[in-house]
């Protein structure tokens, strides 16, 4: 295990893409069922893909994969726990205070 350093490795993935009145999506599912950890990279390789208003289509392709080091996936966790506080200032009431 590396502390800086990321592995790299290319893997097969199945893109899952709708466009509709209901949703927007793009969903990746890479195969395996690999998972990703806080700080992993993941790029989808190919040309861009365009769906028209109203379809659902799936594509395959192969995408690389970059781990990060224990220290990248250490300071991703942190930063991402002080980006989620900033939710917490947030309120979808509909009071006012005066």
């Amino acid at each position: 295990m590396t502390l800086f350093r990321r592995t790299r490795f290319d893997m097969p993935c199945r893109i899952d893409i709708e466009h509709s009145d209901a949703f927007l999506r793009a969903h990746v599912e890479l195969a395996g069922g690999i998972a990703i950890n806080p700080g992993d990279r993941v790029r989808v390789h190919g040309d861009p893909i365009e769906v028209a208003f109203g379809d659902s289509r799936v594509f395959e392709r192969t995408a690389t994969v970059e781990r990060a080091g224990p220290i990248e996936r250490l300071w991703t966790r942190l930063c991402g726990h002080f980006e989620m506080t900033e939710l917490y200032e947030v309120s979808f009431s509909d009071r006012r205070l005066s």
